[in-house]
């Protein structure tokens, strides 16, 4: 799955979503869902109406719909009809069982269009910079949509929030909560005094909307942000190449990658380090029981072990469910690539097919070999995990 345009090398539109659950409920009534294709980027945020398991279903359900039709350029007009065909008007309130957000983002021009549907406004922030685009109005069914159109730069930020976020505070100081205005203002500052992640952002959001609940969430509170920042890529160069005679060609190409590079395997740190006419050394301190040390190598930012140390980094990123803030802070081979693979926006594996006899029988087939499998098994999960991922076997 090689993918080559030239916005996909420099922007990259980092997305985030957290949650707060209302107190005493397990399942959270807001849903966010996104998915990356090749040319286009899919963000639904769906409330469901009331709390805990049914609005959990209805939001799940909302949001599935949602991105799957929208996914498939279904025309707006026909998933509407699904949706709310699918999710008819409460009787008592006279509301709809589930409102939502839908951002897209075209990948290749940055054009976005937001779709909202009795959610609160999004959040547009150009270079820091609060804008307040006058929504386009539609009415599809008799319900009204509102649309927001636009063009993506790099610093640019595009945030929605479902209305638990601002009932925060309600009842406080602000007695009809925190409210759009605040809250913009709030995020606004938070552009001034640094250059943030989506993450970071909303971390600072959440928090703020935690204190101003002091703790008792009143409503389920959630918000998905999508901030356009430079690409952080990574290569991963693991095994050595099936030709030896390729060996010089591939370690000026890994050397020659514009990003972070990680080299897994004694053997392919060698063949490296013997072209840069250096010594791989070992950094004893980050040795463990069950892993090999890490070593060190001038241009290169992490140099690992290879099979035990893939697998253990696999291991972790399941068990954390690929969040950074959740990995052990331990410094060895394993974790330090897990983070390295976490950090990155877009990792590059470039995996050498050359068996190596102490891992496996050199009469097996090359495309069993315990390198490849598990290559391949952390390739599948860090692509289930929106992260961009291309593997190229040399």
């Amino acid at each position: 799955m090689t993918q080559t345009n030239t916005h996909r090398a420099d922007n990259f539109f980092d997305i985030c979503h957290l949650s707060l659950n209302k107190k005493g409920e397990e399942l959270c009534g807001d849903k966010v869902k996104f998915i990356k294709t090749e040319n286009k980027t899919t963000i639904v945020l769906s409330d469901g109406l009331g709390s805990g398991v049914k609005a959990n279903i209805l939001a799940t359900l909302t949001s599935e719909i949602l991105i799957t039709m929208l996914n498939a350029d279904i025309a707006l007009e026909a998933v509407m009809e699904t949706v709310i065909g699918t999710l008819p008007i409460c009787q008592v309130r006279k509301i709809a069982y589930a409102t939502f957000t839908v951002i897209q983002i075209d990948n290749i021009t940055n054009k976005f269009r937001v779709i909202n549907f009795d959610n609160p406004p999004i959040f547009y922030f150009k270079k820091g910079r609060m804008m307040n685009p006058k929504p386009r109005i539609d009415r599809i069914l008799n319900r009204k949509i509102q649309v927001v159109e636009g063009t993506l730069e790099r610093g640019d930020f595009l945030g929605a929030i479902s209305d638990g976020v601002l009932y925060a505070g309600l009842g406080d100081t602000m007695n009809f909560g925190w409210g759009w205005e605040n809250i913009a203002k709030y995020m606004e500052r938070l552009f001034v005094h640094d250059a943030p992640t989506a993450r970071s952002l909303l971390d600072k959001v959440l928090g703020e909307t935690r204190r101003l609940y002091r703790n008792q969430i009143g409503d389920d509170a959630s918000l998905v942000g999508v901030y356009v920042r430079r690409r952080n890529p990574l290569m991963i160069f693991t095994g050595p190449p099936l030709d030896p005679s390729q060996d010089e060609a591939f370690a000026e190409r890994f050397l020659s990658f514009p990003g972070r590079k990680a080299l897994c395997g004694g053997t392919t740190g060698n063949i490296v380090a013997n072209y840069m006419g250096e010594t791989v050394e070992m950094d004893i301190s980050t040795m463990r029981k069950e892993l090999p040390p890490i070593g060190i190598l001038d241009e290169v930012d992490l140099v690992t072990e290879g099979i035990l140390t893939i697998s253990k980094a696999t291991e972790l990123l399941k068990k954390c469910h690929c969040d950074l803030e959740r990995l052990p802070f331990d410094r060895n081979g394993a974790v330090l690539l897990a983070r390295e693979i976490l950090e990155a926006d877009s990792i590059f594996f470039l995996v050498g097919q050359q068996i190596n006899e102490f891992y496996q029988n050199p009469l097996l087939p090359k495309n069993i070999s315990i390198r490849r499998n598990l290559v391949e098994e952390l390739v599948q999960l860090l692509r289930e995990n929106q992260k961009e991922v291309d593997l190229e076997y040399c």
